[in-house]
């Protein structure tokens, strides 16, 4: 196939381009590189399945020649990231997408919208189905990546139900491996690169706010599948193995070696208290399953942010 991917050169998108080029698909991949960076696609650079355009959707999209699936990953994803982005982050959730829906329609070809577990806020619902329709504060700190993905996700229905094209939307639970950013803030990178410093690892509240984490490679498997689904409602991709921060917390101490404390700080507002997804629907549509267990998947994580770090320590 020809595929669009959007959001090609974050953490998520690059592994994703780098899967479908090794299954043999052509890949165009697009990003504006506000949060994404081209070192993520060095591997693909040889590859003559795959071209890069450094193209900001939210202006308009334009691809000569076939498409067959368009898959929407564009959009800032870590607290930090879109915190300093909101007004970008709003816009290509709404702008973005319906360029990206209308590159879709005019080329009749699938779409998928990568969402997320964001759209249940701070659930009430434990472990979260598809079915539950989220506590989501509209005006929060967080409202503007929340409601970016919520309306995203209405309008990837809008063109289902208006021009019965073949839409899909996957609810993406915390997602870790290699190429995430040292300092996206995110828990995963956090944490790990401050045990790899020596530092103090952060725990905000008392480290009892659950989180599920998916090793990269599952995921992008899992929106492999959800791409050939014939669903256009939400589908959970996540692991629902759950733990404690502090048990993440205390898991990269033992693996890293560190033996910096563990420093409390105060809970960020609408920070989410639990975080499960129910991926029942994922096993019964997609006959997926998270296969990468956790120490496997923390320690290549470690590995990488490790080389990442005596990288940079190393240039001049």
């Amino acid at each position: 196939m020809r595929i669009i991917v959007a959001g090609a050169a974050g953490f998520i998108g690059s592994h994703l381009c780098e899967r479908l080029v090794t299954d043999g698909h052509e890949v165009v991949g697009l990003d504006n590189l506000i949060t994404g960076s081209v070192r993520n696609l060095e591997p693909l650079r040889p590859k003559p399945l795959f071209q890069f355009h450094n193209v900001d959707i939210v202006k308009g999209v334009s691809v000569d020649g076939p498409v067959d699936l368009v898959m929407n990953l564009a959009s800032p994803a870590s607290p930090k990231d879109y915190l300093n982005h909101r007004i970008a982050t709003l816009e290509v959730g709404s702008i973005g997408s319906q360029n990206l829906l209308d590159l879709a329609r005019l080329k009749q070809a699938r779409y998928l919208l990568a969402s997320t577990s964001e759209c249940y806020g701070d659930p009430l619902e434990h472990p979260q189905p598809e079915t539950y329709w989220g506590n989501v504060n509209p005006v929060g700190p967080r409202s503007c990546y929340d409601e970016s993905k919520r309306f995203a996700e209405a309008l990837a229905m809008a063109y289902h139900r208006s021009y019965g094209m073949p839409t899909r939307i996957a609810r993406i639970f915390n997602t870790y491996g290699p190429r995430m950013q040292l300092d996206d803030g995110r828990v995963v990178p956090s944490l790990v690169s401050q045990a790899l410093r020596g530092e103090p690892l952060t725990v905000f509240g008392d480290g009892s706010q659950t989180r599920s984490f998916c090793f990269v490679s599952d995921l992008v498997d899992g929106l492999i599948r959800l791409s050939t689904c014939q669903d256009p409602y939400p589908v959970n991709l996540g692991n629902p193995h759950e733990m404690t921060i502090l048990q993440f917390a205390e898991s990269v101490r033992r693996i890293t070696g560190a033996t910096a404390p563990i420093r409390f700080l105060e809970l960020p507002e609408d920070d989410p208290k639990v975080r499960r997804p129910d991926i029942s629907k994922a096993r019964r549509l997609l006959d997926w399953d998270p296969k990468v267990d956790f120490e496997d998947g923390i320690r290549r994580t470690i590995a990488f942010f490790q080389d990442a770090l005596e990288t940079a320590v190393a240039r001049p």
